[in-house]
């Protein structure tokens, strides 16, 4: 049991060391000027990845922690995107045993769903404030690059870091454990 409870911190800092580094690159001041497509956004699809491969790695506070922290240094709306990436790790998360026998063009079919969704949601609630933000085509191109790159990230969480799904079992009741 210990052993099992220190390979979850062993994810856990490995998740928040990876979100570092994604914040840590988007920081840097490598945009040399107007001209360039946006590129997809990392930090949702690691996090939507390992809440659908390991959900209890990720929890609501560690989410909210992250991506509030994100909001403040990119200089976004506080709150709103990461309300947003909670409700679709919860909707992810709620559905996590329907995916567990599903094939994975049906889990990147959700996921797609989801990142649809999050960024057609955060462009209205900004609009309805009045908020400046990116033109129609360059959220489009980026919910579309976010949606392509996603099987590279899970490629790479299940590769690299030996991220695998937790495949759950039946007790003699039916009830998943």
């Amino acid at each position: 049991m210990a052993e099992q409870r220190l390979g979850l911190w062993r994810y856990r800092a490995l998740f928040l060391v990876l979100a570092a580094s994604v914040l840590f690159v988007q920081l840097l001041p490598l945009n040399p000027g107007p001209g360039r497509w946006p590129g997809p956004d990392l930090l949702l699809l690691i996090t939507l990845s390992w809440t659908v491969m390991r959900p209890e790695l990720v929890s609501v506070p560690v989410v909210a922690g992250v991506f509030l922290i994100a909001d403040l240094l990119l200089m976004q709306p506080p709150g709103l995107w990461t309300a947003l990436v909670i409700l679709g790790c919860e909707f992810l998360r709620s559905r996590r045993y329907l995916l567990r026998n599903a094939p994975f063009p049906v889990e990147w079919l959700l996921v797609a769903g989801i990142v649809a969704v999050l960024f057609v949601l955060n462009a209205v609630i900004l609009s309805l404030f009045g908020v400046p933000q990116p033109s129609l085509g360059l959220t489009v191109i980026r919910i579309v690059l976010t949606i392509l790159v996603y099987p590279v990230v899970v490629l790479i969480a299940a590769r690299m870091f030996g991220l695998r799904p937790a495949f759950a079992e039946q007790d003699s009741l039916g009830a998943w454990r």
